[in-house]
């Protein structure tokens, strides 16, 4: 924690402390990061609480808490909800209207004062701790959309140590993994051309994939949580979108389905990845056949295009129930009378393969089941 003492000496006096139920109070990080402050002198203002996914009436409470107390700094103790929330917050505390409307109905730039903040990880999957997204629920509008702020709002340091993320449970330990996958997926699965970002986006999933197997095994495995820690942050810190469109359609309807059941966000993604990879992989059956090779070990000799691409994806589904993903929508509360609203909830991409129909989307949901 040497780390977190050298950083908070930079900010001032005021500290927000964020954090979500309470773990950190029983593994001892709360009393070590309390210490700290302490000893730095800091006057500390917390807002504990904050859920799996942060709700609109929590950033207003929040932000609400940042302005009155003047706080110089928000400190983010958590995994990548605490950390999204934080950046929420950081940009709403001063927003002069509304910031749901502002940030995420009309995606509109800061241009207020904006708190500094940093993260000290304890759970992995989203790369919050180094990119400027910041996630938010609206359960009365049914809606949970992500707002990537520019760099300004990206946290101004975060401590990755894989020991505080042994105690996550399992299920939320690799709903994190496939996270990280699908962040992954979204930027490889887009553009024709040979980009060096496919390269590395390959070596990526190859590690966690091998790691990711370590990890279940032997959830104290210290390689394999820090290779798994550090996969996470260079997913999704804006390395491997270089020179791509992306496509993020898995997330949006994923996080449309969270909007419904408040689902674990890393479960949405895996009930709804295999359906919708298999319904645009003839769109772009050529990176698909490279994906199956590439990072599934794939034998292509004499097979089709298609049937490379097909037994990549099986690779893949066949991973995903040896970690004990979430496979279907139905088993996080989806029942069919939410289709129509969860399509219609769910923002369509344009940098990927296919761009969906409302009734494309209604299918996937349909095969999802």
């Amino acid at each position: 924690m040497n780390f977190l003492y050298d950083e908070l000496k930079n900010y001032g006096r005021n500290i927000l402390l964020v954090y979500g139920g309470g773990s950190i109070k029983k593994n001892g990080i709360y009393d070590s990061i309390i210490k700290i402050l302490n000893d730095l002198n800091k006057n500390v203002f917390e807002v504990s609480g904050v859920m799996p996914n942060p709700t609109v009436e929590k950033l207003y409470e929040g932000a609400k808490v940042a302005k009155e107390n003047d706080v110089d700094f928000i400190l983010a103790v958590g995994g990548g909800s605490v950390c999204d929330y934080s950046k929420a917050v950081s940009v709403s505390a001063y927003c002069e209207e509304d910031p749901w409307d502002k940030y995420y109905l009309r995606m509109e730039d800061v241009d207020n004062k904006i708190i500094p903040e940093g993260c000290v990880l304890t759970m992995v999957g989203t790369g919050s701790e180094m990119n400027g997204g910041a996630v938010i629920t609206n359960h009365a509008q049914k809606l949970k959309i992500g707002h990537v702020f520019s760099d300004n709002v990206f946290p101004k340091f975060s401590i990755l140590n894989p020991i505080f993320t042994y105690s996550v449970p399992r299920y939320q330990m690799v709903a994190g993994f496939f996270d990280i996958m699908s962040h992954i997926l979204g930027q490889y699965f887009s553009g024709t051309d040979d980009n060096t970002s496919d390269y590395i986006a390959e070596g990526l999933m190859k590690s966690l994939i091998n790691s990711s197997r370590v990890a279940i095994n032997e959830p104290t495995n210290y390689e394999a949580r820090s290779n798994i820690m550090w996969i996470a942050t260079w997913a999704l810190n804006t390395l491997i979108a270089k020179g791509k469109t992306t496509d993020w359609e898995v997330h949006m309807i994923g996080q449309a389905i969270g909007a419904y059941s408040d689902a674990t966000h890393g479960m949405t993604l895996s009930a709804v990845s295999m359906p919708y990879y298999r319904f645009i992989e003839n769109d772009g059956l050529a990176k698909f056949k490279r994906y199956a090779i590439n990072v599934w070990n794939v034998n292509p000799e004499g097979k089709t295009d298609k049937e490379v691409a097909d037994e990549g994806l099986k690779e893949m589904e066949d991973w995903m129930n040896e970690l004990g993903l979430v496979m279907n929508i139905t088993d996080l509360g989806v029942t069919e009378d939410m289709l129509e609203g969860i399509a219609d909830s769910s923002f369509i991409n344009q940098g990927g393969y296919r761009i969906l129909t409302h009734e494309d989307i209604v299918e996937i949901l349909k095969q999802s089941m």
